[in-house]
């Protein structure tokens, strides 16, 4: 989007706009946000690791299904579904953080390992 003056682009790639930043905005920003609390919150002793990993992938396919319908919505769609897609991307943060919730508070470090 920077480089479409100096590329000599066509002036319909701003049409895109919209998409664009829903992607860097929302989709990859949140998934890192995802994947470093789901790195760092502490781990369990037993069992897996993290937890049941499937409400971080459910969580993670609703992101992106959001980030699409949100952002594909505001250009081609009709008028409901970018709100569509802003309903799955709070579910998705709703349920990454209740797949983390048994994490938070727990000891972690030498607390946990004493």
């Amino acid at each position: 989007m920077l480089a479409a003056p100096a590329l000599d682009l066509p002036g319909g790639i701003f049409r895109l706009r919209p998409l664009h930043a829903e992607v860097l905005l929302i989709g990859w920003m949140v998934q890192l946000a995802f994947g470093v609390a789901y790195w760092i919150l502490p781990r369990f002793r037993t069992g897996p690791a993290r937890g049941s990993e499937w409400p971080a992938w459910v969580a993670l396919l609703l992101l992106n299904t959001g980030v699409l319908a949100a952002g594909l919505g505001r250009i081609f769609g009709p008028p409901g579904l970018p709100l569509a897609g802003r309903a799955a991307e709070m579910l998705a943060a709703l349920t990454f953080a209740i797949h983390l919730w048994s994490r938070v508070g727990r000891p972690s470090g030498k607390e946990r390992l004493g």
